[in-house]
């Protein structure tokens, strides 16, 4: 049992103040038109849901209609945040604590879009396919009604991010699209990342690795397995020259995703499974753009 609980969603709660206190900015970047003018220009209304700043509420529309309605202006069209989680066996490595805190940055950066008054859907990556998690959530109330189906994920199997991403309309230019994976795979994640971009999708990779990933402890001879084949062994005497090897590759891994991602304007967020959970919170924000 994974722990998205009212425990964790009282601390993800305390995000309200950090955003009501702060002077923040659009999430994803994607709010300000790239069509249109001044960001003091109305452009549409709609309806009021249960946790809206109430002082955008438009009182003479109430006051015609006896309904609630707020008011958008050009940088405030509502985005379509998606958030894609890696749910795949090499996830539940070790202690399975990446696919927990998969979890726990998916409540967090859905929260958030909702706190900026975005739309968000959250999916699971099972081997080549997409599955719906939690669709369409533009309220609190719909928020807190079902962010606790992500503990329902089964972490299994293999991701193949580019061949789940290619064949879906994930939308145009409307949004944030989140990737959170340990992205330890020789599986191809460009053309997804391309496929985004192309699609004039704000994109932010998220990388989880455990902490015995970052600094194994294994010595001697030792009997490995595939995280996500369980048929491949490998039979290894594991010494210092041997740890010095893995730290390169390991760095050389994370340096690719974040050039790549880079390379095409995107964001890249390194995280660690057992860093501090208000830190991570921090982090998000910061990266995002939603503290200055």
């Amino acid at each position: 049992m994974y722990s998205i609980d009212e425990k964790f969603l009282q601390k993800v709660e305390t995000l309200d103040l950090i955003l009501k206190n702060s002077n923040y900015g659009s999430f994803g970047g994607n709010h300000k038109s790239k069509l249109f003018g001044s960001s003091s220009e109305f452009a549409d209304y709609r309806d009021y849901m249960a946790g809206d700043e109430i002082t955008k509420i438009d009182w003479n529309a109430y006051q015609r209609f006896n309904k609630l309605y707020l008011k958008l202006y050009l940088d405030e069209r509502q985005a379509h945040n998606k958030i894609y989680i890696d749910a795949s066996r090499s996830m539940v490595f070790g202690k399975g604590d990446k696919a927990d805190y998969a979890l726990k940055l998916a409540a967090i950066l859905a929260y958030i879009s909702i706190c900026n008054m975005d739309k968000v859907s959250i999916y699971c990556i099972k081997d080549n396919r997409i599955e719906e998690v939690a669709i369409n959530l533009s309220s609190k109330d719909a928020y807190y009604s079902e962010i606790l189906k992500l503990n329902n994920i089964e972490f299994s199997g293999d991701c193949f991010i580019s061949e789940s991403l290619l064949p879906l309309n994930v939308g145009y230019g409307d949004g944030l699209s989140v990737l959170i994976s340990d992205f330890l795979t020789d599986n191809n994640y460009e053309a997804g990342i391309d496929h985004l971009v192309d699609r004039k999708r704000d994109v932010l990779c998220i990388q989880i690795l455990s902490k015995d990933e970052v600094k194994p402890k294994i010595r001697g001879k030792v009997q490995l397995y595939d995280s996500e084949d369980n048929n491949k062994i490998y039979k290894k005497n594991v010494n210092k020259d041997v740890i010095i090897a893995y730290e390169k590759a390991l760095n050389y891994i994370k340096e690719r995703l974040q050039n790549y991602c880079s390379s095409r304007n995107s964001s890249y967020l390194f995280v660690q499974s057992n860093a501090d959970e208000g830190e991570v919170f921090m982090n998000i924000l910061t990266q995002m753009g939603v503290l200055k």
